[in-house]
């Protein structure tokens, strides 16, 4: 009885630690994303050259964030965040039908590295105020999300 008392104890009282990347083109609102779940309102951002990171917090589970910058010349650097990654956030300008292919290509290259083969996919369908934003079928349909059969997304 004891151990289970303290099981269940320590199953709704421990904090939970979570590592989750955010990654996606550039201008596609990671940086906006992240302020927002840390501070709750829309702060000014420029462009992301390195990373920011930020610890947000809900309920008992502690989420670290890091965003990523996604300007061509830096994406190779994506890499060097992987290693015990757990959620993989991956940021779509759903106003940008030009460069979608472009995010379905770096998306795919992604999932296909061995690190991140346990990491839980969300794709975050982002500036869906725009009047021409792609809904998400579209989105989906154009990223390939429906060949991730092996995949949670």
């Amino acid at each position: 009885m004891g151990l289970s008392f303290s099981k269940l104890f320590k199953c709704l009282f421990t904090k939970k630690e979570m590592r989750i990347l955010m990654v996606g083109l550039d201008a596609a609102g990671k940086t906006t994303i992240l302020y927002k779940l840390k501070l709750g309102e829309i702060v000014t951002t420029i462009p992301t050259i390195g990373f920011n990171v930020e610890t947000v917090e809900y309920k008992n589970i502690s989420f670290t964030v890091w965003d990523v910058g996604g300007q061509d010349k830096i994406r190779p650097l994506w890499r060097h965040y992987f290693q015990n990654t757990q959620g993989l956030i991956f940021v779509v300008d759903s106003n940008d039908r030009d460069r979608v292919t472009e995010a379905r290509d770096e998306l795919q290259r992604m999932l296909s590295e061995d690190e991140l083969k346990d990491a839980v996919l969300l794709v975050f369908a982002n500036k869906q105020d725009l009047p021409n934003a792609m809904n998400a079928a579209e989105i989906t349909d154009k990223l390939g999300l429906h060949s991730l059969r092996q995949r949670h997304w």
